[in-house]
């Protein structure tokens, strides 16, 4: 039993390898982050470029799964961007003074409108989006075929960059207020600039959203009293059910394998004491002979004839 001793001291590793498999296979965050569809994007705005001309916007397609995004990339001179800005750029208007770092002899500004993927990619929670997010990001152009290119950090060092949205209604008794997303996602609200106009200084993602009002709840009778569960332990029992159903099955197959083990051992026992017996068996056979009622082995008579160590007999 040397060989079951060693695997049962071997179940507690297994155990673990099967929990860190089992939570690393569960969902924890979405399949394609806010980064990542950044990188995308780029990737997809510099296709458009077909022998471009500086200051002129070119359309790109999106993936086909990503239908509803826009996006489109202009590429523009370090020095032009920063004595002349540009005048319209989709919702974007760039006043002079806007420079980059590090330095590039030229750039691209990659514009991008989420539509309805909006409140997925940059979601804020107790607020309604009245608009579209739309980003502007920049990039180096040196290479138009590179793809997951870093971000060059454009700051406007006089007049802000404004962002002029378009079809904005804001609901009866409620107040629009700008939200900015800069790269790592992290949401900032100011307050409008004017009617349907916000302002910033850097590059990133923007819209109008307006605090959400949450209905008043009915009134509700008290709950049984019982075990209180928060509102991700639907999820959380899932996940626990998962690991111990790993846990266990990981033990079944252990047993069974054991019992496998042990059988092929008792097998070729058994095997091999079957072949003793027939070894035995097939020795020399005895010569047969009747005694009253029953048959016994009777053995010959003995082949060599007794002879006398020495002739002499007294």
């Amino acid at each position: 039993m040397g060989l079951l001793g060693s695997l049962l001291m071997l179940l507690p590793l297994i155990c673990i390898i099967l929990s860190t498999k089992t939570l690393a296979q569960s969902p924890g965050s979405p399949k394609t982050s806010a980064r990542s569809l950044d990188a995308l994007l780029q990737d997809y705005a510099y296709r458009a470029f077909n022998r471009p001309r500086t200051g002129i916007a070119y359309d790109g397609n999106p993936p086909s799964n990503l239908t509803g995004i826009r996006i489109s990339a202009m590429r523009l001179r370090s020095g032009s961007l920063r004595t002349r800005g540009v005048n319209s750029y989709r919702e974007f208007e760039i006043p002079v003074g806007v420079m980059e770092q590090p330095y590039v002899e030229r750039l691209v500004l990659v514009y991008q409108n989420l539509g309805n993927w909006s409140s997925v990619y940059y979601p804020l929670p107790s607020y309604t989006f009245l608009a579209p997010v739309v980003g502007l990001l920049a990039y180096d152009a040196s290479n138009l075929s590179a793809t997951n290119l870093p971000e060059l950090d454009i700051n406007a060092s006089g007049e802000p960059i404004l962002i002029k949205f378009q079809d904005v209604k804001v609901p009866v008794g409620s107040t629009a207020r700008c939200v900015s997303f800069d790269l790592q996602g992290t949401p900032e609200l100011s307050n409008v600039v004017s009617e349907n106009v916000c302002s910033t200084v850097n590059q990133g993602h923007f819209s109008i959203v307006t605090e959400s009002i949450a209905p008043s709840p009915a009134p509700v009778s008290p709950p049984p009293p019982g075990p209180k569960s928060e509102g991700g332990g639907g999820k959380d029992n899932k996940k626990v059910w998962k690991i111990v159903g790993s846990i266990i099955g990981g033990l079944v197959l252990l047993v069974l394998l054991c019992f496998l083990i042990i059988w092929v051992r008792r097998y070729k026992q058994r095997k091999k004491i079957q072949q003793m017996e027939t070894a035995a068996e097939v020795g020399e056979a005895l010569q047969m002979t009747s005694i009253r009622d029953t048959r016994a082995p009777v053995a010959m008579g003995t082949r060599t004839q007794p002879v006398l160590e020495h002739e002499y007999v007294p």
